[in-house]
């Protein structure tokens, strides 16, 4: 939750020590930043274990900061959330944290942990400010002032720790709680430039209707990662299936709006698929390139991550006789 601030996983890892297929045991990365050629350790860390198995890494440690304090917004619209989100960045302020749920997870929640979160809010919107507390101070006062300005019908504004990891343990609690109301649920994982934040929110609620399920939205706000929770019962014949068609159509969605199918939660098999509608045949091709390079056989998590393009010329030809070629009924930003 405080990857915007602080950076992913390829900002804060320095070194992985790894072993290949063949059995050499090789080390990626470079204490200095500025190290020359190609850049193997992102991606080493971007390759889903496809291309060798770590065995030691080594990453930066970040001091933590003297305080912190966290804004807790509700909003009567899921637009102005999200539009809110874009206003306190383009005002130059990156906060600790900045999170979203709608008013479906903001109930679950609300009823499992007791955070005090306005039930009645289309959106929650969690935003926190740390440092020295000159600086939080300064911070939290304009974050409130764009939160003022977006549209909030109340802000809170965390007045001790406690109250503040009390705001945090909501949306922490966000998937056990859903998990107290549904028998199963989905979780998806594609991130969105955070322009399309208010319009892909809304397209996302209008698909709960085409598909006849229940969805719970929350997500990393600051960097477009979004987080939809689709609950469904696998016990009812049919609802895995619409669920996993549901689930297809977000990310496709993702796509269509120039996002990617995956922020944290990376490709494996789930979404193979959508590999082929996000990159080009040349891409792919790059990509497989790669792979053989470090594991000419193929023997570490063969089939995950890359699809072959036998698989995507296979994929497309459904795609088209489904009716969703170019995504005729996603809308266009």
């Amino acid at each position: 939750m405080h990857c915007l601030k602080y950076g992913l996983t390829v900002h804060n890892v320095r070194k992985v020590r790894t072993v290949l297929i063949d059995g050499r045991v090789v080390e990626v990365g470079a204490d200095a930043l500025d190290a020359a050629g190609y850049d193997l350790l992102a991606l080493m860390i971007g390759s889903e274990g496809l291309l060798g198995v770590a065995t030691e890494i080594t990453v930066k440690l970040t001091p933590k900061p003297l305080t912190a304090q966290c804004a807790m917004a509700a909003f009567d619209d899921l637009g102005k959330a999200g539009a809110a989100v874009g206003g306190i960045i383009a005002a130059g302020i990156i906060p600790g944290g900045m999170e979203i749920m709608d008013k479906a997870a903001t109930r679950a929640v609300e009823d499992f942990v007791h955070a005090g979160y306005n039930v009645d809010a289309e959106a929650i919107l969690l935003v926190e400010s740390d440092g020295t507390p000159e600086e939080v101070a300064e911070e939290m006062a304009r974050i409130k002032a764009v939160l003022d300005f977006a549209g909030a019908v109340e802000v809170r504004i965390s007045v001790n720790e406690a109250e503040r990891l009390l705001f945090w343990a909501g949306r922490k609690a966000a998937f056990p709680a859903v998990g107290r109301i549904s028998p199963d649920y989905y979780c998806i994982d594609g991130t969105i430039p955070r322009r399309a934040l208010p319009e892909v929110l809304r397209s996302i609620q209008a698909m709960t209707a085409q598909f006849g399920l229940r969805c719970a939205n929350v997500f990393h706000a600051g960097d477009g990662n979004l987080h939809p929770l689709i609950l469904f019962d696998a016990n009812v014949p049919g609802e895995l299936e619409r669920t996993e068609a549901f689930a297809a159509r977000i990310l496709e969605l993702c796509i269509a709006v120039g996002g990617t199918i995956t922020g944290e939660h990376g490709v494996g098999i789930e979404k193979i698929n959508q590999m082929c509608l996000q990159f080009s045949a040349a891409e792919l091709t790059r990509f497989l390139g790669i792979k053989a390079a470090f594991d000419p056989l193929s023997l570490l998590n063969p089939g995950k991550g890359v699809p072959t393009l036998r698989r995507c010329a296979e994929f497309g030809r459904m795609h088209v006789h489904s009716g969703h070629e170019k995504f005729p009924e996603l809308p266009r930003f």
